[in-house]
């Protein structure tokens, strides 16, 4: 596997192989071996409930854990010390059956003490959609979140060859697919909870 330079980025997007919509300024977000992602205005977080345990198979019992925080332009969204949200990228992205990506926290926001993917960094080939950033603060103090700030990068990868079932074919179950909001875990459609 190969990273795709700045050059092939920007060929790759000028030849419609991989959307990134919106991109405000290409010549800032394009970076040497990346693009830089925002942060869109939506945040999922975890609420306070009296539950002793979360439960992957229970049908309800996720989404009942989790509360939607929209923030408006100029506003913030304060992640505190040992806090855990979901929030997705500004930018719709497409990723072609040849090519997958990672995400990656920018170095700056890591200085800060804050993560923007747990362990989900990984884009499967023929993804569509926002990428959900799980955002930690790993600091010692509250730090502030702006819709529309450069949070993570997205960096290409080449394949060996295209993906016979990319993410997204009728074969596969792809449960985060066209995702344009921050979506809380769907693991109870795992087919080993299925059983």
């Amino acid at each position: 596997m190969a990273i795709l330079s700045d050059v092939d980025i920007k060929k790759y997007i000028d030849d419609g192989k991989i959307c990134i919509d919106p991109i405000e300024d290409a010549e800032k977000q394009i970076q040497p071996s990346s693009v830089d992602m925002r942060i869109g205005n939506e945040f999922k977080t975890f609420k306070i409930v009296r539950k002793p345990f979360i439960d992957p198979k229970d049908p309800t019992d996720i989404s009942s854990y989790m509360q939607s925080i929209f923030i408006d332009e100029g506003d913030s969204f304060i992640i505190h010390p040992g806090e855990f949200a979901l929030a997705t990228t500004y930018e719709f992205v497409e990723i072609p059956d040849d090519l997958v990506a990672r995400v990656e926290g920018r170095s700056s926001m890591g200085r800060l003490g804050i993560t923007m993917h747990v362990t989900a960094g990984y884009i499967d080939p023929g993804f569509k959609g926002k990428i959900t950033l799980e955002i930690s603060n790993i600091g010692k103090m509250p730090v502030a979140l702006y819709p529309g700030q450069r949070v993570c990068q997205i960096v290409f990868e080449t394949m060996t060859s295209p993906s016979q079932k990319p993410y997204g074919h009728p074969d596969r179950k792809s449960k985060y697919m066209n995702q344009k909001h921050p979506v809380s875990s769907r693991i109870k459609l795992d087919y080993e909870l299925q059983e």
